[in-house]
């Protein structure tokens, strides 16, 4: 009779914990993440994901991921929709950096901790952002951009911007490289095209801007589709000895374009450490701690002669 009302007391604690009811700290239930993306097409959020992913499966969390195909409306209501099923944290790598604020407010108000990515949101509710300087990296690249054309390019320059204008971030980049730039001896501008942060609109802007300039010899790409439609596009009008590409986020193309010389360097950050760096401020927040508000990712600017380690990362 012993033996049996064990097991029943068993099946009953068993039964507690698959209802997702706490039975004190040996059955507490598991928490949810939810990660609210900006796509899936760029390797560098699935890099982020991966790094999200690996935090969370550490943490003994669940981590759900939306993918709002490039578009603010759809990242807002998925916040809602997280709000409703109660998730333990969220992390937003914001489209619309102002547009997600009420979003985020409101899921402040609910008591679900919120944290940005890269794209760095306005002052409010926001536990912590996390990410590069992305305005000091792209004047980090317009200097060596400068240093590039002296050394390299006999110190004249015509360059063209490959942009996103309608990512936050990407046009922090933009603006960061060009103050730097500006006003430099020998440097002119050739001005700027939107890629809208997909890589076949980012190639078609790209194949444009050279067509229309074809004395450019540079390109200054503010992001992964931007980059990969850039290298396309000289790629394809045969402009390999002409213009020479600088931008962000590594590929195994922009590797290749960097052994073949025309891809002079690109700032690669580090985007599995960043959803990670997320996953961990969250799981820390929702046990009762505390996190830097500003959590920072170190950059490099990948050239021919640091490519070498990031090989096996792009095969």
């Amino acid at each position: 009779m012993i033996i049996l009302k064990r097991r029943m007391l068993t099946a009953a604690v068993a039964a507690t914990v698959f209802a997702g009811i706490s039975f004190g700290n040996a059955f507490a239930a598991e928490k949810t993440f939810a990660l609210v993306q900006i796509n899936q097409q760029a390797l560098f959020f699935n890099q982020m994901n991966e790094g999200a992913q690996k935090a969370a499966d550490a943490a003994g969390a669940k981590l759900v991921i939306f993918n709002a195909n490039n578009d603010p409306a759809a990242q807002n209501s998925a916040i809602e929709t997280y709000i409703q099923q109660k998730v333990d944290g969220l992390a937003v790598v914001a489209i619309d950096v102002n547009g997600i604020m009420p979003a985020v407010q409101q899921a402040t108000a609910a008591g679900i901790p919120v944290v940005a990515i890269d794209a760095i949101l306005p002052d409010g509710p926001q536990k912590a952002q996390i990410g590069v300087d992305n305005a000091t990296a792209g004047a980090d690249m317009g200097k060596f951009f400068l240093d590039y054309v002296k050394s390299d390019m006999g110190g004249k320059v015509k360059y063209g911007v490959v942009g996103a204008l309608n990512s936050f971030i990407q046009n922090v980049r933009q603006e960061g490289f060009e103050k730097t730039v500006k006003g430099a001896g020998g440097v002119e501008t050739a001005g700027v095209v939107d890629g809208q942060n997909i890589q076949d609109n980012a190639l078609a802007a790209a194949e444009n801007l050279i067509t229309g300039n074809p004395d450019m010899t540079a390109i200054y790409a503010t992001g992964e589709p931007a980059l990969m439609g850039a290298i396309a596009a000289v790629e394809s009008q045969g402009k390999q000895s002409d213009v020479k590409v600088f931008g962000w986020d590594l590929t195994a193309q922009a590797i290749a374009g960097i052994d073949a010389g025309y891809v002079a360097a690109v700032i690669q950050q580090d985007p599995a450490a960043m959803g990670a760096a997320a996953i961990d401020a969250l799981k820390t927040i929702s046990d009762g701690g505390s996190v830097e508000k500003t959590i920072s990712v170190p950059i490099t600017i990948v050239t021919r002669e640091n490519v070498e380690p990031y090989r096996a990362v792009f095969k």
